[in-house]
């Protein structure tokens, strides 16, 4: 994740050079000509992406460069406008107030989310998002299931009575996307690198693998119960896979009750992040439907159970249907960096929002 540090122009330059040298190499390499049409290609879309993405970095960064210096200068100003030295030091004053009134809000909100994390440890309801199919995914896949697990950490911290979150299977490469995260070392989730059915052999009968293939409706969420999550992006490469784990493993299975409140436009398959979070909103409302129209996005959607509870619920959905697609991480445990500016005045750096990646 790149940071909101200001680079200097010579790192500009360079960065800006960069495209335009890889736009202008037409002609295939050595390498590239004994590939195959459709590798060539491949990799030509590849190098394409890779150009386009440097471009949006660089002006991303050049954005946030001006917008700096923009603020700045409304701020010195702003300073110069006013002849007294002494009022001059009454406006600085009032805005270190302000910020120092931010900072504790934000501080005192960290630490309370930090308190329901670790009474969650003892309370919460347990959930587990098996991360043992790492092998089977693709480099793209692996990212967006970072991404998504990232997006359930988030949610979970915002929530009054969050669950207690476990990663089992996590080793490997997919330990190692993992670790790639700011914060990542800091969350409170229990991280566990033996798989589930290791982990949690003592309370086995309490196992219950959430898989959409399952014949057994969840009808409600039992305490005891500890529901896995499989943390797989596969594009529907391989169909009933959780459910064969499962019954290999001689563990319970179950699904969701999404066919008796509304109809998929494709199969009932949702992100592994969607799952979590409407295992959150059911364990705040005790109600199915109301979770279901807050957490899957219209798209996939047919038709509703009830065109009543549709109608109620429209504009909150659309509300959170937004917001679950811009989750910042400075809602994780990972600590904003503060930086001194010229004129005085201390901002907190922003961190980039990422999008999930779902089609």
């Amino acid at each position: 994740m790149e940071e909101t540090s200001e680079c200097d122009s010579q790192t500009m330059e360079a960065i800006a050079a960069k495209p335009s040298t890889n736009t202008t190499s037409t002609s295939p390499s050595p390498e590239t000509q004994t590939l195959s049409k459709r590798a060539q290609k491949k990799l030509l879309k590849q190098q394409k992406y890779e150009v386009k993405k440097a471009e949006k970095k660089a002006e991303a960064k050049e954005h946030k460069r001006r917008e700096k210096e923009r603020k700045q200068k409304e701020w010195a100003d702003k300073l110069s406008a006013i002849s007294s030295e002494e009022e001059k030091l009454k406006l600085i004053e009032s805005r270190r107030g302000v910020r120092k009134e931010r900072m504790e809000k934000r501080s005192e909100e960290r630490e309370k989310k930090l308190d329901r994390l670790s009474l969650a440890k003892i309370h919460g309801q347990n959930i587990v998002i098996d991360l043992e199919f790492s092998h089977l995914m693709t480099p793209n896949e692996l990212n967006s299931l970072v991404q998504q697990i990232m997006y359930c950490y988030a949610v979970n911290g915002r929530c009054t009575s969050p669950g207690h979150l476990w990663l089992t299977g996590c080793e490997g490469n997919m330990e190692s996307h993992l670790q790639r995260l700011p914060g990542f070392d800091k969350w409170i989730i229990e991280k566990e690198k033996r798989s589930y059915i290791e982990a949690l052999q003592e309370q086995k009968e309490s196992l219950v693998y959430l898989t959409a293939d399952a014949e057994t409706i969840l009808d409600d969420l039992d305490p005891k119960k500890i529901y896995i999550i499989g943390g797989l992006v596969d594009r529907n490469r391989w169909k009933g896979l959780t459910m064969k784990k499962a019954q290999e493993q001689g563990i319970q299975a179950a699904r969701l009750p999404i066919g008796n409140y509304l109809k998929m436009c494709s199969s009932q398959v949702l992100t592994v992040n969607q799952v979590v979070e409407i295992l959150l909103k059911y364990l705040e409302m005790r109600d199915w439907k109301s979770s279901f129209f807050q957490v899957i996005p219209q798209r996939k959607r047919c038709e509703a159970g009830s065109d009543d509870h549709n109608k109620e619920l429209e504009d909150e959905e659309k509300t959170e249907d937004n917001s679950q697609k811009k989750i910042k991480l400075s809602e994780t445990d990972m600590e904003a960096n503060e930086r001194e500016v010229v004129n005085g005045e201390c901002e907190m750096d922003n961190i980039t929002i990422l999008k999930e990646d779902i089609v």
